[in-house]
This record gives structure tokens, sequence and C-alpha cells, in this order.
């Protein structure tokens, strides 16, 4: 009887260790902004829904062991390049997501293409991911420059804003965005009078903001973001700018953004978002979850990396090898139209855009607001096959 229970107890012993060995180990890294002008958009608020997107697809009962873990990226490309590069070499990470900002992104595509892992561009917007800098490897997940610019200036310059003038972030994104809004503002009619180029995360935004009253323009465009969008914002307003009848346009807000500038301050910009936490039952659902785990409700990018994380679980559980990248991206094209659970219908392209609906929404008057991040009225909403650069002529080398 002893034996028999000895054997038992050895088989069950054997079984479990058997059922660990067959677990996939999987390793994911959030590359964000930690501590800069970025951390309130992606940040640990990015780390955080990671972790979400483990727990809610319950990875141990599908046979996949995960780890996540995170590092500064500081906004600077050549310690971002030094992380990754540790992380694929020795560290045993995967896949790396958020990635904060284009110079950034564009400074890792070589190395994850080299070290054949996935990328998903959560927070970096320059739409030069997914043109002549494609690869494989990576997707963009959220937003970019070219769905933002189109987007937001094309309803402003139709609603009457012909003349314009850029406060521009001086890096890839910033020159992007206001060359991918200047051709919209063209082709509609309207005219660029000027710009003015602003390192990033300036501190003193007053001979920017004073070169741009000057200008006479209806429009004064805001091609930067983060604190940087909220810095120039509240200097327009210390110098009186829409009172003097000029108007300002936020090229690429967040609602962490508008959250700091308050309503007072914010009300009556449009902007064009790839995600709003309000916006249907399970947007709110995740948004009400993410909030009770941060005290904040989560910006577009935080979304993004979530939603990019569950795919890339759901495609590995599926029986692709986490450590192929190039696979994994090429398994998640080949699943066609999916539905998001945040952004909807679905589905990722040749070039690595993923495709989905955007929202044109114009910020709240203080007194429509009835709650803390209740900020945005969605005036209309930019089917996915419409607010990205369509796949005819596109640079990218991966479009035949």
């Amino acid at each position: 009887m002893k034996i028999k229970t000895s054997l038992a107890a050895l088989a069950v012993a054997l079984g479990a260790i058997s059922g660990a060995q067959a677990q996939t180990k999987v390793k994911l890294g959030v590359l964000a902004d930690l501590s800069g002008l970025y951390s309130d958009v992606g940040g640990m608020g990015a780390v955080e829904a990671v972790k979400m997107a483990v727990e809610d697809f319950d990875a141990a009962k599908k046979g996949l062991s995960v780890e996540v873990i995170s590092a500064d990226a500081q906004n600077k490309p050549d310690i971002s390049v030094g992380i990754a590069r540790r992380w694929f070499d020795t560290e045993g990470v995967d896949a790396i997501f958020d990635i904060p900002t284009s110079g950034v992104a564009m400074a890792l595509q070589t190395l994850v293409k080299e070290k054949n892992k996935a990328m998903f561009v959560t927070a970096a917007g320059t739409s030069e991911l997914t043109g002549k800098a494609c690869t494989p490897n990576t997707a963009h997940w959220t937003y970019d420059t070219w769905a933002l610019s189109r987007g937001t200036a094309d309803a402003i310059v139709k609603s009457g804003g012909k003349s314009w003038y850029f406060l521009t972030a001086d890096y890839t994104f910033g020159h992007t965005m206001e060359k991918e809004a200047g051709e919209v503002v063209a082709a509609n009619g309207g005219k660029v009078l000027g710009s003015v180029k602003h390192p990033l995360d300036s501190k003193d935004f007053s001979s920017f903001v004073l070169q741009a009253q000057g200008s006479k323009a209806q429009i004064i465009a805001m091609a930067n973001a983060g604190h940087d969008t909220i810095n120039s914002i509240k200097t327009a307003a210390e110098f009186g700018i829409v009172a003097g009848g000029q108007k300002l346009a936020g090229m690429l807000l967040f609602i962490s953004d508008i959250h700091s500038l308050g309503l007072k301050t914010a009300n009556g910009l449009m902007l064009t978002n790839g995600f709003y936490w309000d916006a249907n039952d399970k947007t709110r659902a995740f948004g009400e979850r993410f909030y009770k785990r941060t005290g904040k409700m989560p910006s577009m990018t935080q979304a993004g990396s979530y939603s990019s994380a569950l795919v890339f679980l759901e495609t590995v559980a599926k029986g692709v090898d986490p450590k192929d990248g190039a696979a994994v991206l090429a398994a998640i094209r080949n699943r066609g139209e999916w539905d998001d659970s945040l952004f909807g219908k679905s589905k990722l392209r040749v070039d690595g855009r993923m495709v989905h609906d955007m929202n044109l929404v114009e910020v709240k008057k203080p007194e429509e607001s009835k709650r803390p991040y209740d900020y945005y009225k969605i005036v209309s909403v930019i089917a996915g096959d419409k607010a990205f650069r369509p796949l005819e002529g596109s640079p990218c080398p991966l479009v035949k």
C-alpha cells in the first residue's frame, strides 16, 4: 500500500514537472519614458497595461510562463539601443513595447530586425516606421503622424482655418508631423506661413510663441507632444493668443495633457485620437480597471500597450515561436481582421501598420464634464482605411 501511494505521489510530481517544462517561457520588455516629459503618456502606466494583458490572458493556463520587465528609455536613442541589445543578448526578451519617441523607434528598427525580435511601437508617432524604414519585425500599433495630421488638419481647414504656423519639436516626430499636416493644409486650399523649431523638453516657450503670434496665422499648430505641448499651450494662454483671435491646434494631445491643462484652458481644442476610455462599454470597463490600479485613465498609448501585448500572447499561445519576431508578426498579419477589445475592428498590414478607426474629438467645456477625465466629445469616427496612409504608393519595401 505504501509502495502504491509513493508511486502515485511520484507520478503526480513528475506530471507537475513535465507540465512546468512544457510551458513556453515568454519575456516582454516595456521600454518607456519612466521619468521624463512622456512619463504620463506611457511610463509606468504602459508597464501596468502590459501586466494587465498578461493577467487577462491567463497565460499560465495556456501554457505560457510570462515575465514583464521594464526600463527607462530616457528618450535617448543610444541608451535605448543599449538597453534593447542587452535585453535581447543576455536577458532573453522576446518582444518590446511602448517606445516613447520617434528617434528611439527609428534607432531600434535595425537592431530588432537583426536579432529577429518583435517590436510593438505604441507610443512613438512617425509614419516613417511603416514607410521607407519598415521591417517585418515592427508593428506600429496606436496612431501615427499621417493619421493625426490628416484627421485634425483636414477638419480645421475645412471649418475655415486657412492660414497656419507651426510650433514644432526639433526631432523626427515634429518634422514629420509638420510636413504631413502642411501637405493637408495646402491640399485643402490653405497656406503655411512658416514654422519655428524648439528643442525637445523645452523649459521656456516665450520666444517661440511670440514668433507664432507675430505670424498673424489663423491657426497655430503645435507639432510636439507631452510636456512640450502642455507648456506651449500654457504660454499661449499667458500671451493671450486665443483672446487675440488666433486658434490653437494640438497635432498630438493625450488625455493626460488635457488633465494637466484643465478644461478651462483646453476646451474647444480639436484633435485626433486612437482610443478614448469613454467611447463604449469595453473601453469604459478597461478604463475603470486601469484607473483603480493607477489613479488615472489610460492614454491611447497605454491602451495600445495592453492591446498589442494581448495579441502577441494570443499568437504565441497558438504555437508560434516567441523568439522568432518575424514569424509572430507574420502570424498576426495572416490573422486578418479581428475585433480588438479596445480598438474595434483591426488588422495588421504588410507594412506593419495596425489599422483601426480613429476619432476626431473636441475638448469639452468645464460645464459639460461630469467627472475627471470626462473630457472629449467624439465629433466623428474616421474609418481605418481612411485614417491611415494607403498601401498604394507606399515607400515601404515590403509592399509589392
